[in-house]
């Protein structure tokens, strides 16, 4: 095992392979779900991750010099330029895109780890990325149904006024904690748009909730964010 841990032929073979293979298991799951950074863009992050990791070990026994993770720490910083592509809002304010950039980043971390031959670790937190991503997503939609809040984005008649929704919601036991107006690029001249986060007095559902509020006076559209 320690002659895997030094720089030779066979250790950066095994290394390539196995930053290409933790990529690939990573990134199925994005590219499954046609996200913008997918399969080949995992391999790539994590490819390149070991890469570095592989090179800086290599000055440093080759020539003496470099501190041997120094090339690493700026993967980990420099990696957040990528991960921020892929996280868009869209025109009715929704964020979307962050659990993409964070797989990203424990992507090239994973990388970072296989490149200078710590192998327990990066195919432990490897193995450990990879439930959060698709093991725990169920969980995690499970916890934001059953949440007392919600975010909501509404489209309502220009002929009514927005003190009407909200006296409606109160009297179903709903507070309004936060209102924005928004505008889209349609120019809808018979609506007003607005995002909205709600909170419910009882634990409901989120489809109960919008489903409760859509009948409220004026409401042409309601859908939760």
């Amino acid at each position: 095992m320690d002659y895997l841990r030094e720089l030779n032929m066979a250790s950066v073979l095994l290394r390539t392979g196995l930053a290409v293979l933790l990529g690939a298991v990573l990134g199925l799951e994005r590219g499954r779900k046609n996200r913008p950074a997918g399969f080949r863009t995992y391999m790539l992050v994590c490819l390149g991750a070991t890469l570095v990791m592989m090179t800086n070990q290599y000055v440093f026994q080759q020539y003496g010099v470099s501190d041997p993770v120094r090339m690493g720490a700026q993967v980990v910083s420099g990696i957040g330029f990528l991960g921020a592509g892929t996280i868009i809002i869209t025109g009715r304010r929704q964020v979307k895109g962050i659990t993409t950039a964070a797989g990203l980043w424990a992507a090239a971390c994973g990388g970072l780890a296989i490149g200078i031959g710590f192998y327990e670790g990066a195919i432990v937190g490897g193995v450990a990325t990879f439930l959060i991503i698709t093991a725990m997503q169920k969980t995690d939609t499970a916890l934001r149904r059953r949440s007392k809040e919600i975010e909501l984005y509404l489209e309502y008649g220009k002929e009514h006024r927005l003190s009407d929704f909200i006296a409606f919601a109160r009297e179903k036991g709903f507070e309004i904690e936060d209102i924005q107006l928004t505008t889209n690029r349609q120019q809808d001249k018979e609506n007003v748009m607005a995002i909205l986060s709600v909170k419910s007095a009882e634990r409901l559902l989120h489809s109960e909730m919008v489903e409760i509020l859509s009948q409220a006076p004026g409401v042409n559209y309601l859908e939760e964010l």
